[in-house]
């Protein structure tokens, strides 16, 4: 049960990039909405199998940077989750930049945070 809501929390998130952050979007035959549900399962995944180890191994450059980096690596698994809902679904996750996934990454990151808060799906 924690996990749906988790995937429905990251939905929201991606779906408030999509519609915020100039330069994402979801362009393809398929809906909108079943392409941000589809990225957002990939990037739940990501973010509970593959985001701990790059946050382990990024430790030391994190240190140095005051935690600023932790956002480059959020970065990195939103790259690494539009590659694969584009090879496996064809989903159609467009990224223009590295810029514009970056902000998309830290909209993202607050909104999960806001989510989870009134949720409740980090307890």
């Amino acid at each position: 049960m924690k996990f749906i809501l988790r995937w429905i929390v990251t939905a929201i998130a991606v779906a408030a990039a999509v519609w915020l952050v100039p330069g994402i979007e979801i362009a393809s035959t398929m809906e909108t909405w079943a392409g941000v549900m589809i990225l957002s399962l990939l990037l739940s995944l990501l973010n509970m199998s593959i985001k701990p180890l790059l946050q382990v191994l990024s430790l030391p450059i994190s240190f140095l940077t005051l935690g600023i980096f932790c956002i480059v690596v959020n970065t990195f698994v939103l790259y690494l989750a539009s590659w694969l809902a584009n090879g496996l679904f064809d989903v159609g996750f467009e990224i223009a930049t590295f810029g514009s996934a970056f902000v998309a990454s830290i909209v993202i990151s607050i909104v999960s945070a806001i989510m989870n808060a009134i949720t409740g799906a980090n307890d």
